[in-house]
């Protein structure tokens, strides 16, 4: 019996490492697929960010540390002299609810981790693939241009009227 119990033990211990091991896979193949889904936006947001709002400086996968904390940025776009603005750019593959909050905290938080574009109007954009329209509007009422992609390309996706929010 003491045998069997220690057998029992041994495969309840290998199925937990193996437990362990797939959720690092699966993990790992979350992070790919916002790497995959951020660089299928990098070209279709940098001509929207050159062309339409003329940023200069067009940045992939920012990130920074101070004081222990950490900020990742998808997307940071700026320009000096007379347009003096930001933009931060959030792509997603399937945002939700916390995606919005994510954006809108990051955008008050930007200031602190960037102190020297304190002078500038800051900017958000969520880029998406799949977004309901509920969750649009939501980021719209918040200030934020929405980004979705239409045939293998991200395109702006506002009202005639829509008024971003500068941070």
């Amino acid at each position: 019996m003491a045998e069997a119990q220690k057998e029992t033990d041994r495969k309840f211990q290998e199925t937990d490492r193996q437990i362990r091991e797939l959720g690092k896979q699966v993990g790992g193949l979350g992070e790919k697929f916002g790497s995959f889904t951020e660089g299928l936006a990098l070209p279709s947001m940098e001509k929207i960010l050159r062309e339409r709002f003329g940023m200069e400086v067009i940045s992939p996968s920012v990130r920074v540390s101070k004081g222990g904390h950490h900020l990742e940025i998808d997307v940071l776009a700026y320009a000096n002299g007379p347009i003096n603005q930001v933009y931060v750019v959030e792509v997603k593959s399937h945002p939700r609810e916390e995606s919005i909050a994510q954006i809108t905290q990051l955008l008050r938080r930007f200031r602190d981790y960037f102190p020297e574009h304190g002078d500038k109007r800051i900017f958000g954009i969520l880029a998406a693939v799949d977004l309901s329209a509920a969750l649009r509007e939501r980021a719209l009422r918040e200030g934020l241009y929405v980004a979705r992609i239409h045939d293998d390309i991200f395109a702006l996706d506002i009202p005639d009227d829509f008024q971003p929010k500068a941070y």
